[in-house]
Parts: C-alpha cells; sequence; structure tokens
C-alpha cells in the first residue's frame, strides 16, 4: 500500500505544481473514513537549504535525496533553473524504479524522468507545448500529447499543470478506491469524474457545457450510459453527419466515441463494484454494456483485473453498500 512520498525539488521549482502534491499527499484526510492513510509526506533536494521558486520566493527544504530511499512514491515535478539534472536525482529516481516504487511526473517534470533513462520503451506525456521536444529529444519514449496522463508500469506521467490533479487523483483511486479519491476531490473542490474510466491513460475530461452541441451531448452519455449509443444514433442526435460528428467528438474529447463511452462504462462499473452489492448482470446493466460477459472483456481490457478481483479490493465497508440491492436481489454476486 502506497503510505509515503517523496517529492523532489529543484532551483526554480513552479509554485502550482508544488501545491498540488503538497495538497493530495500532504494533508491528513484520515478522518473521512475512506481509508486513506496519513501519508509520510518528504519534501527532499540533493543539497538541503533554501531553494528558489521559478516565481521569486523560497522555501526550505531540511531533508536530501536520502528521503526517496524507502518512499512508496517519488514525485518529480518542474524546475525551470535552465540547469541540467543533477547526477544524484538521476541516480534516485533510478533507485526507486529498480526497487519497483511509484514513479510520477508532472508536468515537464517528465523530462527528469527521460534523462534518467525510465521512460525508454514506454508511454508517456507532458504539457502539450513540450510534446515534441520531448519526443525529439528522447527517441525511445512514445509521447502521447493527447491525454491528461500515461500510466506505463509503474510510472505516471501527467501533462501539463492542472492535470497534475487528475493523476494523483487517478493514483488514490488506484491504491485505495474510488469513495477515497471522490473524498480527497471534494476537498480540493475539483470534480473527481475528471479522471474518466481509470484506463492505463485518461482521455480528456468532461468540459462544462458551454453551448456546443458535443459537450452537451458528453453530459448527457454519462447520465444515460445504458442507452444505444451507436455513432448513428448520437449523430442524429446532435444533427450532424457520421463523418462529422466522429470528427467533431474526437476533437473535444480525444477519443474516439466507442473509446470514450467504453471508459465511462467501465467507470460507472467500478463505482457499483465499489459502492453496492448488486451481481455481475445488473451491474452490466446498469453500466451499459447489457451482457455479464462484456463487462468483464472491456473490464479486464482497460483495468487488467477481472471485476471479482476489483470488488474485493475496493469493496465499500456493509452500511454504504447496500443503498440498491432491494431493487435488484436477483443479481448474483460478480
Amino acid at each position: 500500500m502506497l503510505t509515503s512520498v517523496a517529492l523532489i525539488v529543484l532551483p526554480g521549482v513552479t509554485p502550482f505544481e508544488f501545491g498540488v502534491i503538497c495538497e493530495v499527499f500532504g494533508v491528513d484526510r484520515s478522518n473521512l473514513d475512506v481509508g486513506l492513510p496519513v501519508f509520510d509526506f518528504r519534501i527532499c533536494t540533493p543539497v538541503p537549504g533554501t531553494v528558489e521558486t521559478e516565481t521569486g520566493f523560497s522555501i526550505v527544504v531540511e531533508r536530501d535525496l536520502s528521503a526517496t530511499d524507502d518512499a512508496d512514491l517519488v514525485v518529480m515535478i518542474p524546475s525551470h533553473s535552465g540547469d541540467p539534472l543533477p547526477d544524484a536525482v538521476a541516480d534516485a529516481l533510478r533507485a526507486a524504479d529498480r526497487r519497483g516504487a511509484h514513479l510520477f511526473s508532472v508536468c515537464s517534470g517528465a523530462f527528469a524522468l527521460a534523462e534518467a533513462g525510465l521512460l525508454d520503451g514506454r508511454r508517456a506525456t507532458t504539457h502539450w507545448s513540450h510534446a515534441r521536444q520531448l519526443a525529439e529529444q528522447y527517441p525511445a519514449v512514445t509521447v502521447d500529447e493527447n491525454v491528461l496522463y500515461v500510466q506505463d508500469g509503474n510510472i505516471l506521467t501527467s501533462a501539463g499543470t492542472a492535470s497534475g490533479i487528475d493523476a494523483s487523483l487517478h493514483l488514490i483511486r488506484q491504491e485505495f478506491g474510488a469513495r477515497a479519491a471522490a473524498a480527497v476531490a471534494r476537498g480540493m473542490v475539483v470534480p473527481p469524474h475528471r479522471d474518466g474510466g481509470q484506463a492505463q491513460y485518461i482521455e480528456r475530461p468532461i468540459p462544462a457545457s458551454g453551448g456546443d452541441p458535443i459537450e452537451e451531448l458528453l453530459v448527457w452519455l454519462s447520465a444515460n450510459l445504458e442507452e444505444e449509443l451507436s455513432v448513428p444514433v448520437l449523430a442524429r442526435r446532435v444533427h450532424m453527419s457520421e463523418r462529422t460528428f466522429a470528427r467533431r467528438f474526437r476533437a473535444v474529447t480525444g477519443a474516439t466515441p466507442a473509446a470514450w463511452i467504453t471508459a465511462q462504462r467501465v467507470q460507472r462499473a467500478q463505482l457499483l463494484l465499489e459502492e453496492t452489492h448488486l451481481g455481475i448482470d445488473s451491474i452490466a446493466r446498469r453500466s451499459g454494456f447489457g451482457q455479464a460477459v462484456l463487462l468483464r472483456q472491456h473490464f479486464h481490457k482497460v483495468l487488467g483485473v477481472s471485476p471479482a478481483a476489483y470488488r474485493r479490493t475496493f469493496h465499500g465497508p456493509p452500511e454504504t453498500c447496500c443503498s440498491l440491492v432491494a431493487s435488484d436481489a436477483a443479481g448474483q454476486p460478480a
């Protein structure tokens, strides 16, 4: 279980990304009764002392890089000093990877992981304005600029700035379940559903509707996943040709309609597995898959585990899981 977090800071550290990691992992939320521990949160730097931020003020960091030696999660955030990555930081990152710790970069922090050789042969992301540079500078890395974050094995990379929140919520959800991620999101006043279907990588979030027909459709889709949602049906709903609809949908979401809907349906199934005692057949219907075999197939493809294994890991306490049982008592356990 993830209980200790080491955040590496370097001169020129960006305050927003620094604040995001401190807010998610440095605040005690154990009183929320959602299974979150009090994280052993450590801020460290190669040479302890005063570290200047990108915006001119300084912070005092008291711990050196030995704080990463046994951390479950090591986080690398951007620094805009223009200095090369210190060898000691690269060594600490590689050591963490060798022992199987989680590694997490926010925004251009991905360059540090790439310089340490940890992204070779992996998929990763960074801020869209740095994506081409990352791909050119490190050709062994498969860079995806169209996502909020990418998880490849034990390494998580997020796109620009605020997507560090999405990636952090993903990690919380993966380790502690949807109820814990939702509790953290409520405390930060951000939407927990921005992390999509908790896939290996996350497509773009549901935008706030501003009159655009695709954005309005996304809001409708998220509430009607059990409906028939083929491209012809959806294109007619927004009065577009199928080709125009598919192009506009990808432009807004970064995904095909089928991929986006599947991710949302898997997310719905996750919540039902965590928070109810409904059987797998009922969950398949309520999440829009229709049949248990399709739910199992897509669930395993997206998350790498079966619905039953997921429920064993993340099912909440009995008093929070019974609200839907009476309406579907015939369902069998997942």
